[in-house]
């Protein structure tokens, strides 16, 4: 077998979202033969997607059918190159989680997507940014504060698998934090750069609602991946996610999708359902904006327990933890998307025209 032979097989992988084999789409970085040894490097950057982890699974079983195999590695150059200069440089993908206004569940969204992707075996941390009302902590039951080392950089506590940080942890329990935009700045730099993450595959950032400082930071400090905008099906919610939206835009973020929170309520007692908030909003506001809908949440008092008590519901069973699962599952396989066709733009710029 040599490489002629792996790239030919390799060519028999399709791209499910793409629409071609990863070999004509230049997500195979290198291939490697020695003797029966075969190592291949793959342009995947969503570690753990279930479409990614799919990916790799049917390159084992094409070339398992030649008794081969192979030692599998995922890399994005232009994204793994930023060098130990670079903000977060061990942080494969930073996932901004967003709302035009407040109480939408926004902090829930980005809890249980920091707690679905940890339970689907990534590295997570969650950087609960909102300032002026940190409640990430009580909604995973993280007491503990962060510990600080020698070098004056603070290690994070870890809950549900899922690394910690927020400004909770460094204020009084009912102390109100009364900042202007430069503090603002210098706070959340200082909770971004000062941390010891470690290596992660995602950080969840959830940002404040609104479109103010801390996300102004935000957008021109770190390399967000992509953003997560949360509505209700509400036309109030949906005017102010608007908004979001303009804000991603013009500072160049991607969007990986809308995800809709309190949807439908089910009557516990006649198995009625109700759309308290409105029906199909938020797939309409994606479909508007050409965007992808990543899934509907119901408004489940589930949810509410799982927050007060320190319990994410996506690690819960039953259709609510169902359909966290399944959003948390779309946001990752969106990041593998936006990862893909970067690689593959990259390759075919640098590739020269054929006769």
């Amino acid at each position: 077998m040599d490489d002629d032979a792996v790239f030919d097989l390799l060519r028999t992988v399709e791209d499910p979202d793409l629409g071609d084999d990863i070999v004509s789409l230049g997500l195979v970085n290198e291939v490697t033969v020695d003797g029966d040894d075969v190592a291949i490097d793959l342009a995947l950057g969503a570690p753990y997607s279930p479409t990614e982890t799919a990916i790799a699974g049917e390159v084992r079983a094409v070339l398992g059918e030649e008794g081969i195999d192979p030692e599998l590695s995922a890399s994005v150059p232009d994204r793994d190159s930023g060098g130990e200069e670079a903000v977060l440089p061990n942080v494969k993908n930073v996932i901004a989680v967003s709302s035009g206004k407040g109480g939408v569940g926004k902090s829930t969204i980005a809890v249980n997507i920091a707690a679905g992707l940890s339970d689907l075996g990534a590295r997570v941390g969650l950087f609960d940014a909102d300032v002026y009302g940190p409640n990430v902590p009580r909604m995973v039951d993280a007491d503990e504060p962060p510990m600080t080392t020698e070098s004056d950089t603070l290690v994070p506590p870890e809950k549900h698998g899922v690394k910690l940080m927020s400004m909770a942890f460094l204020v009084g329990e009912d102390d109100p934090v009364i900042w202007r935009g430069p503090m603002v700045h210098k706070v959340i730099t200082q909770l971004t750069e000062d941390v010891e993450w470690g290596h992660l595959d995602y950080l969840v950032v959830d940002l404040p609602p609104g479109t103010g400082d801390t996300q102004l930071t935000m957008l021109q400090t770190m390399p967000v991946t992509g953003s997560v905008i949360v509505t209700t099906p509400q036309d109030v919610a949906l005017d102010d996610a608007r908004k979001g939206l303009q804000m991603f835009a013009r500072h160049d973020t991607v969007v990986l999708g809308i995800a809709e929170n309190m949807a439908t309520f089910v009557c516990p007692d006649c198995g009625s359902e109700h759309d308290i908030f409105g029906e199909g909003g938020g797939r309409e506001f994606a479909d508007e904006h050409d965007l992808p809908f990543l899934g509907s949440i119901p408004l489940d008092p589930a949810i509410r327990k799982g927050g007060d008590s320190g319990e994410p519901s996506v690690l819960a069973e039953g259709e609510t933890g169902d359909a966290l699962r399944n959003l948390t599952e779309t946001v990752a396989n969106n990041i593998g998307i936006v990862h893909r066709r970067a690689a593959s733009a990259a390759v075919a710029e640098r590739s020269p025209p054929t006769e």
